[in-house]
């Protein structure tokens, strides 16, 4: 499998972008990969790139798009933060990889047992620590687990049927978020451009549903 060029990028629609993504993972859950020949993709995108999804996904270890999708280099942007949420430095980069580079996808993906969104169940205990950044970091999930909490519902990481709901609850907040931030990228979908899309990795299975 070569690496995508301006020509191949340019015939690929949202829709196909996503399937690209679908046949990816099922072929990760099958333990299957394309076949690639990594130099041959270096020496193929040292003059340019042209991805064509954008994928805003976790820092976990487990959650590296590139594996779990089966894709090359070349093929996707991917941007990684704590608890897969946007910001504005995150909102230039898709609309850089979108309206400048020509990806027509961009998915934000969650994924189950989420030690960020676990920090943001346990904010006590954790701005006990006394680290000032990742306490920033995760204050940024309390207006999401409000959302999503029951009365009477304890807050806490232990409570598993909590967590997930506030992992898919996280991701579609963050898809809002874009199209809410981002009159570039909200007018691409408007016009049928490209596709914004979430998706949730299951940790144990290696498979990625789509929400």
């Amino acid at each position: 499998m070569k690496a995508h060029t301006y020509e191949t990028q340019s015939t690929i629609t949202p829709e196909k972008a996503l399937e690209f993504l679908k046949e990816g993972n099922q072929r990760f859950v099958n333990n299957l990969k394309a076949n690639r020949d990594l130099l041959e993709q270096v020496n193929a995108t040292r003059e340019g790139q042209w991805p064509f999804a954008v994928v805003l996904s976790c820092i976990d270890s487990r959650t590296s798009a590139e594996l779990i999708f089966d894709q090359g280099l070349g093929d996707i942007f991917s941007i990684r933060i704590a608890g897969n949420f946007v910001n504005q430095d995150i909102l230039g980069s898709m609309e850089f990889g979108c309206n400048v580079a020509g990806s027509k996808l961009i998915v934000v993906l969650g994924h189950t047992k989420c030690g960020a969104l676990k920090g943001g169940l346990d904010a006590a205990q954790i701005e006990g620590l006394g680290m000032d950044n990742l306490n920033h970091l995760i204050n940024h999930f309390s207006p999401i687990i409000d959302q999503v909490i029951e009365e009477n519902e304890e807050r806490s990481s232990k409570n598993s049927s909590l967590l997930e709901r506030l992992n898919q609850q996280n991701v579609r907040n963050a898809i809002e978020e874009i199209r809410k931030q981002s009159s570039t990228l909200k007018k691409l979908e408007e016009e049928g451009k490209i596709k914004i899309v979430g998706a949730n990795y299951d940790v144990e299975t290696g498979a990625v549903t789509w929400l």
